[in-house]
């Protein structure tokens, strides 16, 4: 708790030095052979220089408007719901067997502009790579980070800074991040994935929230194979905030940073470093470099309790997603060569908001009822029923402001996504 705390204090101060700071200049640690382009200062409205994309995995209109009522209530508005621009995207992957997508199709769809199959990370339908957001933007001198309370080689980072036919293949992902694709910034869980069988890291094998949870990566010790190539390696939120490093590696739990379960039955949302104060310190880290960066975030644990029918949980990292969305936007604010935009790759668990109605109340063989939850402001109190444990295939908002948003406004293929951020970096091609 005590870590946690000091965290943040110091995402607090990260948040100010960042939002103050103007263009750093700054060049890569040992190992990085980006090039490195002049930047002259002078402000192309067309062009965004920056993209920080949001992700809130599971996170359909639903589960949007779930997070709203129960933190802002009625007549609130979430941040995320404050952008300049609103659309929705269709979340269809290329699946031949599943109608609704995963989160490694979708995400590659937003990373890649390919729609893919379930299960592949930045792959198309034969299996072949194809290049990504966070790859072009590399490719172009800027800085990258990928951000996230699941393993930081879960599907949705993977997709854009990876290339595998099987999401599940975390440690050959983690191989790639350092010898490939070389984000700059690599935060959150999954340590697991990055030590052999029998080699514990800083986390230890099969703790006593979760039995099951020991060290598995089949790539050798790329902890230190990191730490070789140039990057800071942090395990905690102390050693998070100490961190002064241009390239950073931190894994903050074995697997995703929370417990995900039904409520009351080991459910536990409380990350080692909270989703806002890891981005502070990305943003940070990136914004030192001339040319811009590209940065991915992304709170997982709304779909993940979502899969629970866990409606607590998830309004918990809901409120979570909707501070970190508050960041980016400070720093959009004096960076306007910033596109910034919040997305859902799918949705989960067919959530309907509801009445309290003691005659309406789900039992066996129905759908799960979660609540009574309060309305801020009011005497109300709602319900939440829930229709299914897996993803659902409606479509899923989107928010965006800065260059280029205006293209991700109204109704979009998830692909198109990435086209408009694409055009958005790199608007004379």
């Amino acid at each position: 708790m005590a870590a946690r705390t000091t965290m943040r204090r110091v995402g607090a101060a990260a948040l100010t030095a960042v939002v103050a700071a103007g263009t750093a200049v700054g060049a890569t640690a040992g190992g990085d052979d980006r090039g490195r382009g002049g930047h002259d200062g002078r402000h192309d409205r067309d062009r965004a220089r920056n993209v920080i994309v949001l992700q809130g995995d599971g996170m359909g209109l639903a589960a949007r408007e779930l997070i709203r009522l129960a933190t802002v209530g009625k007549d609130g508005h979430l941040v995320m719901d404050s952008l300049d621009e609103a659309g929705w995207t269709a979340t269809d992957s290329a699946d031949p067997e599943d109608a609704v997508t995963d989160s490694a199709a979708g995400a590659t769809a937003f990373a890649t502009g390919v729609r893919t199959f379930n299960g592949a990370v930045g792959v198309d339908v034969d299996g072949d790579p194809v290049p990504t957001l966070l790859e072009d933007a590399r490719r172009a001198g800027k800085a990258t980070g990928l951000v996230s309370t699941a393993q930081v080689t879960d599907a949705s980072p993977a997709a854009f800074g990876a290339h595998v036919t099987d999401r599940y293949d975390q440690s050959e992902i983690a191989r790639q991040y350092l010898e490939e694709s070389r984000p700059d910034v690599l935060l959150g869980g999954g340590e697991d994935f990055w030590y052999p069988e029998g080699e514990p890291g800083a986390w230890p094998d099969n703790p006593t929230e979760d039995p099951e949870e020991q060290s598995k990566g089949t790539k050798g010790n790329l902890v230190e194979r990191a730490q070789e190539i140039g990057y800071t390696y942090v395990s905690d939120a102390d050693g998070l905030a100490d961190a002064d490093g241009r390239k950073l590696l931190g894994l903050f739990a074995n697997e995703e940073m929370f417990q995900q379960a039904n409520e009351g039955e080991g459910d536990v949302y409380s990350p080692e470093v909270p989703l806002v104060d890891m981005a502070a310190k990305a943003l940070d880290v990136l914004q030192r470099d001339r040319d811009g960066f590209f940065l991915f975030l992304e709170e997982e644990a709304i779909d993940e309790f979502a899969h629970q029918s866990n409606a607590t949980r998830t309004i918990e990292a809901g409120r979570s997603l909707d501070e970190t969305v508050a960041l980016a936007l400070d720093f959009q604010k004096k960076h306007r060569d910033t596109l910034v935009l919040v997305v859902g790759d799918h949705a989960t668990g067919g959530l309907a908001i509801e009445n309290v109605d003691p005659e309406d109340e789900s039992g066996e063989g129905q759908t799960a009822e979660d609540g009574p939850f309060p309305v801020p402001g009011t005497d109300l109190e709602f319900t939440v029923d829930w229709t299914t444990g897996g993803h659902t295939g409606e479509a899923t908002p989107i928010t965006a402001q800065g260059p280029g948003a205006e293209r991700l406004s109204g109704p979009q293929l998830n692909t198109d996504v990435h086209d408009a951020v694409q055009r958005a970096m790199f608007p004379r091609r």
